[in-house]
C-alpha cells in the first residue's frame, strides 16, 4: 500500500519465507507462495528512501488464500483514501474465500472497508480512542495482542504484528514451526496482551467541557481519593448524568479512568524511582495493598515487582 510502514511488509514477507526455508531443509514442499501486491508496479511506503516494487498489481493478483494489510503511517484519512482501490478487492476476495489479517494500524484501513462492522479487532494502543470515534461499529479490544474472527484477523501495535505472523504460521502450518520461528526470530509466542506497552493519556478529545474539567482534576489530584459525587459537584452536574456523560465520551467510568490514571503514575514511579511497593501505592492515594496490586496487574497484565524489574534499570543495575 502507498504510505505503509516498509519493514512490516518486510518482516511478513522475512517471516513466511523463513517458513519455506526450514521446510526446504527437511526436504518438504513450501507451504507460503508469497506475492506483493500494489496498485501500480512501483509504490511508495511511508518512509524516504525506499521504494516497493510488487509482484502483481491488482489487475494481475490471482485469488489469494490469505490477504496481509501492513500498517500505515502518518495521516490515515489520507492513506485510506490513497488506497481506496484496495477495498472493492478486499471484499470480494474475503466474499470468495480469502482469509484477510490486518498489522497494527492496519486496522484503520481494514474497518474503512466495511468488512469489520460488528465484529472484534485489535490495533496499536495509541490509536485506539480514535479508533472507535472514527469506526463505532467495530468491537476494538483494549490491550489485546491478536483477535481472530470469522477469518479476519488483527493484531496490537507496532512489533505486536509478529505474534499474528506466528499465529497464522500455527494455523498454516503447525505449532511446531511457530514455536520454531518464535525461537529462530526471539519472539515470545504466547503474548497476549500489549496492556504493559500501554501508556494511558486520557481521552479529551471531546466536546464536553465539564468532564474535560473532571480529567483535569483526576489527573492533577491522583494521589488523592476523590469520590464521584465530589467530581460531580465540582463540575456542578448531577451525579446521574456526570456518570453517563463520562462514559460516553470517554469510553471509561469515572471509577475506571481514576484507576488508569493513577496507575499510570505508579507506573512512572516504578520506572524512574526505587521507592518500594507501599511507598508508591501511598503516592497515588491507595492504602490496600491487595487493591493496588489487583488493579495495578489488571491494568498493565504485570504485577508491581514485575513491571519495575522489566522496565527500571536501576534495578537492573543494582
Amino acid at each position: 500500500m502507498e504510505g505503509c510502514v516498509v519493514q512490516a511488509v518486510a518482516g511478513a514477507q522475512y517471516c513466511f519465507n523463513t517458513v519455506n526455508h526450514f521446510l526446504g531443509l527437511s526436504d518438504q514442499e513450501p507451504a507460503f507462495d508469497v506475492k506483493l501486491v500494489g496498485l501500480s508496479r512501483e509504490v511508495h511506503p511511508g518512509f524516504p528512501g525506499f521504494v516497493l516494487q510488487p509482484d502483481e498489481t491488482l489487475e494481475t493478483a490471482s485469488d489469494a488464500d490469505l490477504i496481509i494489510i501492513p500498517p500505515l503511517f502518518g495521516d490515515f484519512d489520507h492513506a485510506i483514501e490513497t488506497n481506496s482501490p484496495f477495498s472493492p478487492w478486499l471484499r470480494e476476495q474475503y466474499e470468495a474465500g480469502s482469509e484477510i489479517a490486518s498489522l497494527c494500524v492496519g486496522a484503520f484501513f481494514l474497518a474503512s472497508t466495511g468488512m469489520l462492522d460488528g465484529k472484534r479487532c485489535s490495533t496499536h494502543w495509541g490509536f485506539i480512542d480514535q479508533f472507535r470515534n472514527q469506526f463505532p461499529l467495530v468491537e476494538v479490544l483494549d490491550g489485546s495482542i491478536v483477535t481472530e474472527e470469522a477469518g479476519i484477523y488483527s493484531s496490537g501495535g507496532a512489533n505486536s504484528y509478529w505474534n499474528l505472523l506466528l499465529h497464522l504460521v500455527e494455523k498454516y502450518v503447525d505449532r511446531e514451526m511457530a514455536i520454531l520461528l518464535s525461537k529462530y526470530f526471539a519472539i515470545d509466542i504466547d503474548r497476549d496482551t500489549q496492556s504493559a506497552f500501554a501508556i494511558f493519556r486520557g481521552q479529551k478529545e471531546h466536546p464536553d467541557p465539564e468532564i474535560r474539567r473532571a480529567q483535569e482534576i483526576i489527573e492533577n489530584r491522583f494521589s488523592e481519593r476523590i469520590s464521584v459525587d465530589e467530581l460531580a459537584d465540582e463540575v456542578a452536574v448531577g451525579r446521574r448524568s456526570f456518570e453517563r456523560r463520562f462514559k460516553r465520551v470517554t469510553n471509561n467510568s469515572v471509577l475506571e479512568y481514576v484507576q488508569r490514571v493513577k496507575m499510570e503514575a505508579a507506573k512512572r514511579s516504578f520506572e524512574t524511582s526505587l521507592k518500594n511497593i507501599n511507598e508508591v501505592m501511598w503516592d497515588v492515594g491507595y492504602t490496600d495493598s491487595k487493591a493496588f496490586r489487583t488493579v495495578f496487574k489488571k491494568v498493565t497484565g504485570l504485577t508491581p515487582n514485575e513491571y519495575r524489574n522489566k522496565y527500571n534499570k536501576l534495578v537492573r543495575l543494582n
